[in-house]
């Protein structure tokens, strides 16, 4: 089992010396600190808040961070006093059907909360004084659910919705309208099989909110500019800014997006299911829609019409020496369930991921290393939500309570013991679902596959010369 290393114990020792000599500021000892792996490896469960009927689908705490909300299949939202786990409220959110996604709007004062289910509706929930709640009916998704919600950050009033009829739909609160920007349309289904992406995810950039990606079942992640669209309805802003999508999954049907988050640093995180979690930068971005290579022309044969003009990205490689390929997250599984995905620390330093195995997993953001395998539930956890403030968090899934979890273990933890039977029969069973359990598939393959992506420090290398691409900054 891997030790700490001297050198982090080391570096807070250089950081208290720092900062009392005056060459670190308080601000960024703080941060620092915040953002120590210590604290990390003594979180532990805090509290366990019991009172859904029905799997927790959603958590998300208001900007003071001292109060969590809930939705879940009971079709009840529930305000929670996290750290005494008292609820300050709970009520029936108007929804038909199981709630998806709730959150707290800011400058509010934690009044107005905004739904999402899988009835397609999206509603607001006001509360009122002596804690009576009146929930308005914003708009809908037709025929379809709508799974996830993004707030435009600083706002008041704007957020923007998602849903499996691969509608985008922007909300202005102040006039209670809804309007239906795009039907996000997939990018390589050149015989029209598919209308469009059930879309299950969609994240606003923190540092320029003009900027939105969405996800769903397709591989590429879709980056737009709400800049580009004209509110007179005269432009066609389907066509995303760029694409994201790590090479070898291009030209894959069988994987799509469950999961987007951006860091402070514009960084965008995808979980795909049936795979693993990559973080892009923004240079990784492919401005035109990539299309598979030669190998995939000659399985077409020479009928070309079948192809539209300009579909077919210029021929310059897209960085096969793997040094602007994502960076690559792995050990969990991601195959049941609409799983989020989430940085964690005060400068987005982890990222953290609930799994099938009903374990939390948490990596270091830098160089992708597996540091926490925290056992949560006994079947699958979906959502880990960070404190906006401190090293907590919150996590729910198919069971029917919430975990919260602080640093105030005694001792370090570390990796489980049996962390190699664990990552392997995440393996197996990841293989079993997206294969079909094929036989063919061996343990030999699986340990040397993870091997690959351990020794290459976590970065995804992939066969060189089975597509053609653009890598250009967005």
């Amino acid at each position: 089992m891997k030790k700490r290393s001297s050198a982090d114990i080391d570096q807070a020792v250089v950081n208290v010396w720092k900062r009392e000599l005056g060459q670190l500021s308080t601000r960024n000892f703080a941060h620092r600190f915040a953002a120590s792996e210590d604290l990390v490896s003594r979180l532990e469960i805090h509290k366990k808040l019991e009172k859904h009927d029905g799997c927790v689908n959603t958590l998300s705490f208001n900007a003071g961070g001292d109060i969590l909300v809930s939705g879940s299949d009971d079709l009840r939202v529930i305000l929670w006093d996290w750290e005494t786990g008292r609820i300050k409220l709970s009520f029936r959110s108007g929804h038909a059907n199981n709630v998806f996604q709730a959150n707290f709007m800011p400058f509010s004062d934690d009044r107005t909360i905004i739904t999402c289910a899988a009835d397609g509706e999206i509603r607001q929930a006001q509360i009122l004084e002596g804690g009576e709640v009146k929930t308005i009916l914003l708009g809908k998704h037709e025929e379809s659910q709508a799974h996830k919600l993004a707030i435009e950050p600083g706002s008041a009033h704007i957020f923007y919705s998602c849903g499996e009829d691969g509608v985008v739909q922007h909300f202005d609160l102040r006039t209670r309208s809804a309007t239906e920007l795009f039907t996000c349309l997939c990018v390589d289904d050149l015989k029209g099989y598919r209308p469009c992406v059930p879309l299950n995810a969609i994240a606003i950039d923190p540092r320029n909110p003009n900027l939105f990606a969405v996800g769903g079942m397709d591989k590429f992640a879709q980056l737009y500019d709400i800049r580009k669209y004209k509110w007179d309805g005269s432009s066609d802003f389907g066509q995303p800014a760029c694409y994201f999508c790590p090479q070898h999954l291009i030209g894959n049907e069988d994987t799509g997006i469950t999961g987007l988050s951006f860091s402070d640093q514009s960084e965008l995180l995808v979980s795909y299911g049936d795979e693993f979690i990559y973080l892009f930068t923004q240079s990784m971005g492919l401005r035109n829609p990539p299309f598979p290579s030669s190998s995939f022309m000659v399985s077409m044969g020479s009928d070309t019409s079948k192809v539209e003009p300009g579909s077919i990205a210029s021929s310059s490689s897209m960085d096969l020496d793997g040094k602007n390929a994502p960076q690559v997250y792995m050990g969990h599984r991601n195959c049941e369930t609409v799983k989020g995905v989430s940085f964690f620390g005060p400068r987005c330093e982890y990222v953290t991921s609930g799994s099938d195995c009903g374990r939390i997993f948490i990596w270091k953001k830098r160089g992708g290393e597996l540091i926490r395998v925290m056992e949560a539930d006994k079947d699958v956890v979906n959502c880990t939500e960070p404190h906006p403030h401190t090293m907590a968090l919150a996590s729910s899934g198919i069971e029917y309570d919430i975990k919260i979890w602080t640093p105030k273990a005694i001792e370090r933890a570390t990796l489980p013991t049996n962390i190699g039977q664990l990552l392997m029969a995440n393996r197996i069973d990841w293989f079993g679902m997206s294969d079909n359990n094929d036989d063919n598939d061996d343990d030999s393959d699986i340990d040397g596959d993870y091997d690959d992506y351990s020794d290459n420090g976590g970065v995804c290398d992939e066969d060189d010369d089975k597509f053609l691409g653009s890598y250009d900054e967005c």
